[in-house]
């Protein structure tokens, strides 16, 4: 079958980004829950995929859950995590020095990381909801003593109840401008993330498929990494957006209940 002529039929294995595709606002879109039950009961192999870094999978789980999304722990994977699998491969058993919450340090214990503040040999910058003016002072000194800089993903906003709130993106630029050097970002649209995530589901590209809702970020990536895309129509990108970039997904539909029609 040639690249170009994959449909929703032809694939074995799935991808998901989860705000804007499975949940909006906490509530789980409609035919997000049906589209899970019917990967399940067909052991379908796929991963939700998320560039928060905060939450564990243990964690995402019970707030997808809430939603009205039952979604194994397995079936979860987070920048951190990818993040945590990229350093593993780098530097095996590891120093880093991290900013961020439990999904990211939970992570990189797994990874055989040690935590420290101690001649490490990365700064890791994720989600947290309070950034320390402390530990990012922390973290330019040991990036310009030679720490390397990694960040878990590079959106520079993230949203509340309140409004925007700075993410990682935002810090990382204050911690850029400080030390005259960018930092390695793991999440989306680096295709990294989503080429660890086949690896964790033994995937192969040629059959799988990536649905997102932002053609900036899970399509671009999803394009890049040689996967099968799908865009829905329930968060960032809508109709008219699609015109204005220089790439086209494979497939375009106002949700993932019209997609489960085609699976």
């Amino acid at each position: 079958m040639k690249h170009d002529e994959r449909t929703p039929a032809d694939i074995e294995c799935w991808l998901t980004d989860m705000d804007g595709v499975l949940v909006h606002e906490e509530r789980a879109i409609p035919g997000a829950a049906e589209m899970i039950e019917r990967w399940v009961a067909t052991s379908k192999r796929f991963l939700v995929l998320t560039n928060n870094s905060i939450y564990t999978p243990r964690d995402l789980c019970s707030r997808l859950e809430s939603s009205g999304l039952v979604i194994p722990e397995e079936n979860i994977w987070t920048s951190a995590m990818a993040t945590a699998e990229f350093l593993r491969r780098q530097a095996p058993g590891g120093k880093a020095f991290v900013i961020g919450e439990a999904g990211l340090t939970t992570a990189l214990h797994d990874a055989g990381f040690i935590l420290t503040d101690r001649d490490p040999d990365f700064v890791v910058l994720g989600e947290t909801r309070t950034y320390s003016f402390e530990a990012i002072t922390q973290a330019i000194r040991l990036i310009s003593n030679g720490a390397r800089f990694i960040t878990t993903n590079p959106d520079a906003t993230g949203p509340s109840p309140e409004g925007l709130l700075p993410a990682t993106g935002s810090v990382a630029a204050l911690i850029s401008a400080a030390v005259n050097r960018q930092p390695y970002v793991v999440g989306k649209p680096n295709p990294m993330m989503f080429r660890s995530a086949l690896n964790r589901i033994e995937a192969h590209s040629e059959t799988t498929a990536m649905i997102g809702d932002r053609m900036d970020t899970d399509i671009v990536a999803g394009m890049e990494a040689g996967l099968y895309t799908v865009l829905v129509h329930t968060g960032i990108t809508q109709p008219a957006d699609i015109e204005r970039f220089p790439f086209r997904p494979d497939a375009v539909y106002p949700s993932v209940a019209e997609l489960l029609d085609q699976i």
